[in-house]
């Protein structure tokens, strides 16, 4: 009976890492479509139900302080980092819809679905009116490495 209840306690473990490793939640890479340089790094949150977006770090070298000089309204001249980008997405069966999303480049907000290709890779489509007219990114997962022990002199 024991052994049932620790192999039935093993696969809940690995089920929830497993759950967990599908999300699109955590901190993905964001490529630009045009060099194919990596940009940024984007965290993706919950809050009441709902998907945000914001920057945590700029990758290119000598724009780490950019601002959105091109956006309008409250993010005007705002710093780019820490900038929320992905703005209320619900979620619909196996994507997240129903949002905005902010180009900092040009400042442009378009209307935004994302959905996983898989669990390292998100698919991010911005688009103008329906979802033929826009233009997608795959955004990947950062990997987050943390070691047990710290050596401390």
């Amino acid at each position: 009976m024991k052994k049932n209840i620790l192999i039935l306690l093993a696969f809940v473990v690995l089920g929830s890492f497993a759950s967990n490793a599908q999300s699109i939640f955590g901190k993905w890479k964001t490529i630009d479509d045009e060099t194919g340089n990596e940009k940024s790094i984007v965290e993706i949150y919950k809050v009441d139900g709902k998907a945000y977006a914001k920057i945590v770090q700029l990758l290119e070298k000598g724009k780490e302080d950019k601002i959105c000089d091109l956006c309008s309204g409250a993010k005007k001249n705002k710093p780019v980092k820490g900038m929320v980008i992905i703005d209320g997405l619900s979620e619909d069966d196996d994507e997240w819809n129903g949002g905005k999303i902010l180009d900092p480049k040009t400042g442009k907000e378009y209307k935004c679905y994302i959905s996983l290709e898989n669990a390292n890779k998100l698919k991010v489509r911005g688009f103008i009116g329906f979802a033929l007219l826009g233009r997608t990114q795959y955004w990947h997962k950062v990997v987050e490495y943390q070691t047990k022990f710290a050596y401390r002199p």
